[in-house]
């Protein structure tokens, strides 16, 4: 008998999914990129989009429609050994290394800094990560309850929160959009600049995680047959995008209206302090604390949950999905009190690497069926996209390393003769030329029987 999930099944889902994404940097960094932006947020805001909210929705779809079990077997069609490397290295990425301990980092900066003695912000930031990922731990520990931690319960008090700010300061803004002044390279590229800003969210690397979370959450709901729960996992999707989107575009004109009353920040979290202090005087710090700590959390227990369910399934001799929750925790809690700073820092480099090798993966997942879902294809396009993965990694390297000989040689190559190198998009002609190779090929030789 065919399952029907009914409409509050579908928001609860897409709430769900909404709650994960929606983390501590998909709130600073539109506010920043609006700041800088100016009267070209328009065009910024829509690159942002592109990634912050179209990226993330293919990767679900992605995942949904090509009837994969997740990250591992859609990589695998390249090979397993590739399978292993991305979905490591994505997951870690998006995990213990990076993303999940800048969410404790930036809850702490923006919540309790401003009222703690700089000598005992050390300490400060070592029991708050300490607490922070004790909570998460416990709720991570159920992840069939993930639907009601955070579709149910911890999203909507966050929307409720954020909508009393955002509402608040489209009724009084503190400047007009038209006369705020441009900065940087919003001036002459505001839609790639939105676009790279985007990659800081890391987003569509997320969505090849959370994908399987919603696909497991749809089958639990009783849908089993794969057509349907493609077509579930679109709708849910729908729903998420279409938060996000206005949030995010709320979000960036709110940055935009306040460079009439404030400089522009360091980061967006600096920003947000500002403005809610504005509006809100000192409860407005508390407010800003319970709406940054909220959308942290909620995205925490995702991640913690989405890497255990991971590397249980890919190492299943390995220790259990609890320990895994235990270990990535601890990892994250010690990574935490690195500093938010450097946190930022050294993740750019591994962004501008993965994150086109995700893009072609999605891409190709979602062409898949145009091609047969022949192996070829996916390893040419992949071939020619990592060679530039590559260079774009070096790139953003510190500049001591940037200038050993060889890597600046390179550099100076690819800055030559490759297009778009230089705003960090090169990756997209040779991929485009990979995928028509690998079709050519395709043609033209027989089809690899291991190939799904």
């Amino acid at each position: 008998m065919k399952k029907e999930l009914s409409l509050s099944s579908y928001l609860y889902i897409g709430s769900m999914l909404f709650g994960l994404f929606f983390g501590a940097g998909n709130l600073i960094f539109p506010v920043h990129m609006g700041q800088a932006a100016g009267a070209n947020v328009s065009w910024a805001t829509l690159g942002f989009l592109v990634t912050g909210i179209g990226l993330p929705f293919l990767g679900v779809i992605a995942i949904g429609l090509s009837k994969s079990n997740g990250l591992f077997d859609l990589a695998s069609r390249i090979h397993p050994y590739y399978g292993y490397f991305m979905t490591v290295a994505l997951y870690l990425t998006i995990g213990p290394f990076f993303a999940l301990p800048r969410l404790s980092t930036v809850s702490y900066e923006i919540g309790l800094t401003p009222y703690i003695n700089p000598e005992y912000q050390i300490i400060g930031l070592a029991i708050f990560s300490v607490l922070f990922y004790g909570v998460t731990l416990f709720l991570s520990l159920k992840p069939t309850k993930i639907l009601v931690y955070v579709g149910k319960v911890l999203n909507p008090i966050f929307l409720v929160f954020l909508g009393i700010l955002i509402v608040t300061a489209f009724i009084r803004p503190m400047g007009t959009v038209a006369e705020a002044p441009i900065t940087g390279n919003y001036v002459d590229e505001p839609f790639v600049s939105g676009f790279l800003e985007g990659y800081n969210t890391m987003d569509a690397l997320a969505s090849l995680a959370f994908g399987i979370v919603v696909v497991q959450t749809i089958k639990s709901l009783g849908v089993t047959k794969p057509s349907e729960i493609a077509k579930d996992t679109v709708k849910s999707g729908l729903i998420s995008i279409i938060l996000m989107g206005i949030i995010y575009a709320s979000l960036s004109y709110l940055g935009t209206m306040s460079v009439g009353q404030f400089p522009i920040s360091e980061n967006g979290g600096i920003a947000l302090t500002q403005i809610s202090q504005y509006y809100f005087g000192s409860l407005g710090n508390v407010l800003l604390a319970i709406i940054v700590t909220i959308a942290c959390l909620k995205t925490a227990i995702g991640l913690i949950t989405a890497c255990a369910e991971t590397f249980k399934e890919m190492f299943p001799n390995s220790i259990s999905y609890k320990m895994y929750v235990v270990v990535f925790s601890v990892l994250t809690t010690l990574v935490a009190n690195v500093g938010l700073t450097n946190i930022i820092t050294y993740s750019l480099p591994v962004l501008m690497f993965l994150y086109p090798l995700a893009i072609t993966l999605i891409l190709l997942a979602l062409l898949s069926p145009f091609f047969r879902n022949r192996q070829v294809v996916y390893v040419i396009t992949t071939l020619f996209t990592i060679i530039v993965s590559i260079a774009d990694l070096l790139n953003a390297l510190p500049e001591t390393v940037r200038n050993l000989n060889g890597i600046q040689s390179f550099l100076a190559f690819c800055s030559e003769y490759l297009p778009l190198f230089t705003i960090g998009m090169g990756w997209i002609l040779p991929a485009s030329i990979g995928f028509i190779v690998g079709i050519l090929i395709s043609l033209v030789t027989k089809p690899n029987p291991r190939v799904i």
